[in-house]
């Protein structure tokens, strides 16, 4: 699969959904922060997926988002920090992503963070000690 439909948007009742392994996935249409009720995003081993849409600051409800995998993915939008329920992160295997974006410390509800194999990353990101809900947090990589 190279693209989802814009029309994906019109599933208002939708509360997970899976691309895993869509490794020919470039990026998502803009139409998926319509997704209400959409608890959990799960995009592991998109590798071709460069950059996510900055209407993800719509899905109000998301609590996961995972990335793993996905390693052509540059930045995160900044407007991932407006995503209050967000509980999980997980960017494992994401090494070509050289920072995010200071509006991650805007993530109230984040109680699990995982930067594992980040490797572009040169330092944690400054805004971590803003993060007071976070329980679990994965720094395991090796700056270079």
């Amino acid at each position: 699969m190279k693209e989802l439909p814009s029309s994906i948007g019109q599933l208002n009742a939708l509360q997970k959904l899976y691309l895993n392994g869509c490794s020919n996935l470039k990026k998502l249409p803009s139409s998926i922060g319509q997704l209400n009720a959409l608890l959990e995003l799960y995009l592991y081993g998109c590798s071709n997926l460069k950059e996510l849409p900055s209407s993800i600051d719509q899905l109000n409800a998301l609590q996961e988002l995972d990335l793993v995998g996905c390693s052509n993915l540059k930045e995160l939008p900044s407007s991932i920090g407006q995503l209050n329920a967000l509980q999980k992160l997980d960017l494992d295997g994401c090494p070509n992503l050289k920072e995010l974006p200071l509006s991650i410390r805007q993530l109230n509800a984040l109680q699990e963070f995982d930067l594992d194999g980040c490797s572009s990353l040169k330092k944690p990101p400054s805004s971590i000690g803003q993060l007071n809900t976070v329980q679990k947090l994965n720094l395991s990589w090796c700056p270079t």
